[in-house]
């Protein structure tokens, strides 16, 4: 059984993407300090596939930890790299935490990868590195250096890092997915988004009014130059998502030339805030009391993929639609509270 290093798996698309690679008879090796997770994801991930993946607890910052980590599993037939702080205000607040862990992080990886001859990485990117793109939907040859926060620059930084690492060490096979806003949870509602204190995403928040934990949702601007005035976002369900990482992953395993490539991975629709609240109430049969705030430092007006290049290349295309992932992530609320 092949062996997958996942760094960050037991994160939100990480533990997805564990089920993915399970179901698909491939051995993930979770790799993750729980910063942003809890060790019940493993257990949601074991009900779901019937075994229990492996599991070290580290932070990725730690070379020596994470050397043997390689060195105990191996040998490794590639990595998914998703471990990287990931709110886009709090990185504003605390830019330097971000570059830290989100390029140090990376650093590291590389370094282990090339000691034990890894070739395989697939890069958890996002749409934040193209800012607020001139042009919508946003291709992958849009700039990728306008990035309007702390968190979207690290992006954009690891990227360029693995670009330069793909020159020094041709025999690198890199894919990067650049995906948008990722929502919704594991159908069985066994997995789901897991914030720790107060949610920095608009669904968890969403639930978490909805489940009476939250006095109100606020809506962070209603004045953009979008029909409702919310921001616009490409909401994509992370079943979907997870089933993209590993077609990225098979991609790169099956490719005897060095290759270095980027995809975006959306559904190429967008939906406003307003409109994912009026879904949700609609979806669910529950009220969803919201205020409306000021704008938030570092947030972008509207963005949505052009997700051509990895329908075509990759074989992969959004199946699950908006209604599906707010259902989805009302019964992860509901099991949570059980």
């Amino acid at each position: 059984m092949k062996k997958v290093i996942v760094t960050g798996g037991a994160g939100f698309i990480g533990s997805h993407t564990v089920v993915e690679l399970m179901a698909a008879g491939l051995e993930p090796i979770i790799v993750d300090d729980l910063r942003n997770s809890q060790e019940r994801v493993l257990h949601g991930i074991e009900a779901i596939a019937g075994r229990a993946p492996r599991f070290h607890r580290i932070d990725c910052t730690d070379r020596e930890a994470l050397r043997r980590v390689f060195r105990e599993e191996g040998p490794v037939q590639g990595v998914i790299h998703f471990a990287a702080d990931k709110a886009v205000g709090e990185s504003v607040t605390h830019p330097l935490k971000y570059y830290h862990n989100n390029i140090g992080s990376l650093v590291v990886l590389l370094e282990v990868m090339a000691q034990h001859g890894v070739k395989d990485l697939v890069f958890s990117s996002s749409c934040t590195v193209y800012g607020q793109p001139a042009q919508l939907p946003v291709s992958e040859s849009a700039p990728d250096a306008n990035a309007s926060s702390p968190y979207g620059f690290t992006k954009v930084v690891c990227e360029r890092l693995l670009r330069d690492q793909h020159v020094a060490d041709p025999t690198l096979r890199v894919v990067m997915l650049r995906y948008f806003n990722p929502i919704g949870a594991h159908p069985s509602g066994y997995i789901g988004e897991l914030p720790l204190g107060v949610p920095n995403n608009l669904v968890p928040f969403v639930t978490q009014t909805a489940a009476g934990i939250r006095g109100a949702l606020t809506v962070h601007g209603d004045d953009y130059d979008t029909a409702d005035g919310s921001c616009l976002r490409d909401y994509i369900h992370v079943v979907d998502l997870a089933r993209a990482h590993l077609r990225a992953l098979t991609y790169a395993n099956t490719h005897e030339a060095p290759i270095c490539e980027v995809f975006n991975i959306g559904t190429g629709k967008g939906n406003s805030v307003l409109e994912v609240v009026r879904t949700f109430e609609e979806v669910n049969g529950v009220k969803v009391p919201y205020v409306i705030g000021p704008r938030r430092p570092g947030d972008v007006e509207q963005v949505f993929a052009d997700t051509s290049r990895s329908n075509k290349i990759l074989g992969w295309k959004a199946e699950l639609d908006l209604r599906t992932a707010l259902r989805d992530a009302w019964t992860w609320q509901q099991h949570l509270m059980q």
